[in-house]
């Protein structure tokens, strides 16, 4: 044997046998190059997104001693109350514990900017390495590095998912969905099962953003024990840890709020169904019979069961699980960008998600036909119904397209493992061109990068280029540090820029994008395209002492669109009331900000 055959045959071992050490060392290199080229970003603590800005408020109230279990934010409409947030403590430990764990070496303030700058790669290296593991699985033990690459280079939506500062709560989310694809490719059933039952668990105490995707994992262990009954096992085990885990899930980590009956967390409304469910398919699979037909029947008895105890227990989750009003939905809700189907976004946000999409799918079905007369025929049949599921959600709304991209990585993996060592050894000059060409056009594709659709919640209308430099202008930390110059105070202020105001200020906002918060959303957008004389009553009912604006913001082209003539309209046109009091701000202040006279003042 060759000196060359091997070495290569010692790195074949390599990345075989430590396939884990070389994944996190991959994930490594990823945080280190995320963090170099974020490190600005770090440094002005550029909490881009209002979620993310909430997410550290949630952090900041835990430590100053807020209660576990009270997700109020009470600097958020004050005057009322405050509002809850529908989220968990999950998110907030690994944030708080990085704070901890620095402050006594760099200070409160960079210990802050350092703990939101890593906390999001925590979760990366989770779902880096439940792709390996269901690449391993399904394609080759050698064929992992090759999602790794696909992850970090293609998956334009979902990477940005784990950037430094997006410490919102989808990153662990994403993980979650990882090591929920690896637990349907294990071979192992109680293991698989068991794997797919924590990571649902796991997700939905969380939020419900993956509930469809939990759900479909769901499905597909049912329907593979359905087709045989050898995989009774896996389905008990998943049964057993969904309700298991969902009951020490909710224990563990659901607000004084979520212990209501709500639609929108986990609360006793999900939690009684996620327990059923479980206890359901334990039963399917006690009892076990022999006949697929009836396995059949007994699983659609058993999902009937589910759905009518849900209509007839929870019949105010039939609509919307915000359960916010029509007037909410229609002047606020239906604009969040992420809540749009693919269809409805640009094609250089669209494209790149819809080919990734498409070739996992395509890939994945490519890999069920090589693998028909194969053991891993079931587990690829599984991870096709589940990616071609994903690739529907994005019919639906676009914030299925992290996940789908994500899923699509297996496909993709096997359409590359199967199909370029065929074409290049066997397939003609023009077709081995061809691959090349393909591949360099991927590669642009996917470095080309993509932008986020929804780093300010509320979509614009036309006017994007300025639009653009008022989102960046009005939510850079030197321009709101300026503010503190004024007594702290109640703004009135957009609904966007809310959450920025009081993570990077003293002052204090009535609105962020939050449905719990819809009441105070409604008298933000009532004020700006109302009448002048109809502002004042609603700014006194919050107690706003000023009245602070970013012209030109993606939020103010809803309210000209809603009102041309209205209070926001006439304000952009200079046409202010002589009872708002110019306040001066320093030269290229991109505000306008006003003290509020009210009757007597």
């Amino acid at each position: 044997m060759t000196p060359n055959i091997q070495r290569l045959f010692r790195l074949r071992d390599e990345i075989d046998r430590h396939w884990l050490l070389w994944t996190l060392v991959a994930w490594a290199c990823v945080t280190v190059w995320f963090v170099t080229q974020r490190q600005g970003n770090i440094y002005w603590l550029t909490l881009g997104d209002t979620d993310d800005n909430m997410r550290l408020m949630q952090v900041r109230a835990l430590l100053a001693g807020q209660g576990w279990y009270d997700l109020r934010q009470y600097r958020m409409d004050p005057a009322l109350g405050g509002f809850d947030i529908h989220w968990s403590r999950i998110v907030d430990l690994p944030i708080a514990g990085l704070i901890l764990l620095l402050k006594p070496f760099v200070g409160m303030a960079t210990a802050e900017k350092w703990a939101c700058g890593l906390a999001p790669l925590l979760p990366l290296s989770i779902t880096m390495t439940g792709l390996a593991l269901t690449v391993r699985r399904l394609v080759s033990p050698l064929a992992w590095p090759i999602a790794v690459i696909l992850l970090v280079t293609a998956c334009t939506t979902t990477l940005p998912i784990y950037a430094p500062l997006r410490i919102d709560h989808h990153g662990w989310q994403l993980a979650a969905l990882a090591m929920t694809v690896a637990g349907i490719a294990d071979p192992r059933g109680a293991r698989g099962g068991a794997t797919v039952g924590l990571a649902s668990a796991f997700s939905l105490s969380i939020g419900l953003e993956l509930l469809p995707f939990c759900a479909m994992a769901g499905a597909i262990l049912a329907l593979r024990w359905v087709w045989d009954a050898a995989e009774r096992p896996r389905l008990m085990v998943y049964g057993l840890t969904l309700g298991g885990g969902s009951a020490i899930g909710f224990a563990a980590f659901a607000s004084y709020a979520n212990q209501a009956m709500r639609c929108d967390a986990l609360t006793p409304v999900w939690l009684s169904v996620l327990v059923a469910a479980g206890a359901l398919l334990v039963a399917l699979t006690l009892a076990n019979p022999a006949s697929r037909w009836v396995r059949l029947a007994l699983a659609v008895v058993a999902g009937g069961l589910i759905v009518a105890g849900f209509v007839h227990f929870f019949p105010q989750c039939l609509g919307r699980p915000e359960q916010v009003s029509d007037e909410l939905y229609k002047t606020w809700l239906s604009n969040v960008r992420e809540a749009r189907p693919i269809y409805r976004h640009p094609a250089d946000v669209a494209v790149p998600v819809a080919i990734v999409a498409a070739l996992g799918l395509l890939g994945a079905l490519l890999a069920v036909w090589t693998a028909r007369r194969s053991p891993k025929l079931v587990g690829w049949v599984a991870v096709a119904l589940f990616t071609a599921f994903a690739a529907a959600m994005l019919l639906w709304q676009m914030r299925a397209a992290p996940g789908a991209q994500l899923l699509a990585v297996p496909g993709i993996t096997a359409l590359i493992w199967i199909l370029v060592p065929l074409l290049v050894r066997r397939g003609p000059l023009w077709m081995r061109i061809a691959v090349a060409v393909l591949a360099f056009v991927g590669v642009g594709v996917a470095s080309s990068g993509v932008k986020m659709p929804w780093a300010n919640k509320t979509a614009s209308k036309p006017g994007s280029d300025k639009v653009r430099q008022a989102n960046i202008a009005c939510t850079r930390t030197s321009q709101l540090r300026t503010l503190d110059a004024i007594h702290a105070a109640t703004m009135f202020t957009q609904v966007d820029l809310g959450p920025r105001l009081i993570v990077v200020t003293h002052h204090n906002a009535v609105a962020g994008p939050y449905h719990r918060n819809g009441q105070a959303i409604l008298d933000v957008h009532h004020a700006f395209t109302g009448t002048a004389d109809g502002f004042r009553p609603i700014a006194a009912r919050h107690k706003a002492a000023y009245l602070l604006l970013c012209p030109n913001m993606a939020e103010t082209t809803v309210y000209r669109s809603h009102n041309p003539g209205g209070f926001y309209a006439q304000l952009a046109k200079g046409q202010v009331p002589d009872w708002l009091e110019p306040v001066a701000l320093p030269d290229g202040s991109p505000y306008k900000l006003w003290k509020i006279r009210y009757q007597g003042q």
